[in-house]
């Protein structure tokens, strides 16, 4: 079993950039692959970001790419949601994820483990 733990959101204006920290504890955290979701008010949870379990592989949605990327630190057991020119569609509960695999997946529902979320807000 794996627990997760997200920080790193608050409140930003549109242009700025915040850093998003996955913690996790329990199993071998090098045995998961990792993502990221988010959830707006009254959305679907959407695909932002995945590592695979090794960290040599990744990939971020459409809407992200250029602006969003993800890595991640073994040694401290972190993954992190690096953050740039944010704009306000960006809004969001944002998850951290872990999944029984070598690579990740972009559907909620391959995911094994969530954490608790972590609010993100950006203002104009």
């Amino acid at each position: 079993q794996v627990q997760l733990v997200e920080s790193g959101g608050g409140l930003v204006q549109a242009g700025g950039s915040l850093r998003l920290s996955c913690a996790a504890s329990g199993r071998t955290f090098s045995s998961y692959a990792m993502g990221w979701f988010r959830q707006g008010p009254g959305k679907e949870r959407e695909f932002v970001a995945t590592i695979s379990r090794s960290g040599d592989g990744s990939y971020v949605a459409d809407s992200v790419k250029g602006r969003f990327t993800i890595s991640r630190g073994n040694a401290k057991n972190t993954v992190y949601l690096q953050m740039n020119s944010l704009k306000p569609e960006d809004t969001a509960v944002y998850y951290c994820s872990a999944r029984l695999s070598r690579s990740g997946a972009t559907s909620p529902e391959r995911q094994d483990y969530w954490g608790q979320g972590t609010q993100v807000t950006v203002s104009s």
